[in-house]
């Protein structure tokens, strides 16, 4: 089987964990969100795609879900003590090497879909792991506080304020002069399914789906998707807070509604949201915690079988 899935950071990386291991077989694509990429201390950092990479190829940091595992901090620290910004960003030694890494390559002219090939020949992550695209798209948030209304990138918002400023606005800058990576498109062409991990609608799937040419291509396929909210709380970080910035419940109902039964053939949701419904879409309910590896491969696996249940021409078509 030819899966396509489309993924932001924790909750999508432990997500492909579990569908690497219900279809060990399968030809699994990533696209990446890249949204959340940003530059600090002169280096690209990209935070989605470097989780997944790690988490996939046994570097994660397990309790945190991001970074590296035995991990230290002597170069934050060092940074700090010469007073360098941003100090509420915490790179790791080990991080820091990705990065340089990285960004020797982006300088020497390679894109980022051929950078990040080359990062994943070390992890050996057992998918092919591409970024959304190769052109420089960022996601910034519009906020007012006591210093004025303001745009914000995203990662302040969201690791040095902790979302706890309401969004008045979320923009993926650069969205409309972006087009896909080389083969994003054909992976979702020759894919038998596309599914949405738990990932936040918002700024991680959804932003994927803002890059011309991906929303299109993803709707001319059976797609299914699982419920990143769980009894109308998010089942990890602060989705609430980016649904209420487009004017979006934070529900599994509001979720689906947001793809449309135009984009979304089946969804998974936690037996608590049973109840559930949208025109032209197969609901389950079935237990969707990830709380653990073999749960984890469990809901993958119900997700592959729901899709298998559909067929491989959307039900919409």
């Amino acid at each position: 089987m030819r899966i396509v899935s489309l993924a932001g950071g924790i909750g999508g990386a432990r997500f492909l964990r579990g569908l690497k291991a219900a279809a060990p077989d399968s030809e699994i694509t990533v696209i990446g969100n890249t949204g959340d990429d940003i530059t600090l201390f002169g280096l690209r950092v990209c935070p989605d795609l470097d989780t997944v990479m790690y988490t996939l190829g046994g570097g994660i940091n397990e309790e945190q879900g991001w970074g590296r595992a035995d991990e230290h901090h002597t170069v934050k620290e060092e940074l700090a003590a010469y007073g360098v910004e941003p100090q509420w960003f915490g790179l790791g030694d080990r991080d820091f090497a990705t990065h340089i890494v990285r960004t020797q390559m982006l300088s020497a002219g390679y894109p980022l879909s051929q950078v990040t090939e080359a990062l994943c020949a070390r992890w050996q992550p057992g998918v092919r792991l591409l970024p959304m695209s190769d052109d420089r798209t960022e996601t910034h948030v519009v906020v007012a506080d006591a210093d004025g209304r303001r745009a914000i990138h995203f990662q302040e918002w969201w690791v040095r304020l902790r979302a706890s400023v309401p969004a008045e606005q979320i923009a993926l800058v650069g969205a409309e002069d972006a087009s896909p990576a080389p083969g994003v498109l054909d992976a979702i062409h020759n894919a038998d399914v596309v599914i949405f991990p738990p990932s936040n609608p918002v700024v991680s799937i959804g932003t994927i789906l803002q890059i011309p040419g991906i929303r299109e291509a993803v709707e001319e396929k059976t797609v299914v998707g699982v419920s990143p909210i769980i009894g109308g709380a998010p089942v990890r970080g602060m989705a609430d807070a980016c649904l209420t910035a487009i004017g979006v419940e934070t529900s599994a109902q509001a979720v689906l509604e947001l793809y449309g039964s135009h984009l979304v053939d089946g969804w998974l949701v936690a037996e608590e949201d049973k109840g559930v419904a949208l025109d032209g879409v197969a609901v389950e309910a079935r237990r969707i915690l990830m709380d653990s590896p073999e749960a984890t491969r469990e809901i993958a696996a119900a997700a592959l079988a729901l899709a298998t249940s559909l067929g491989s021409t959307p039900r919409r078509a």
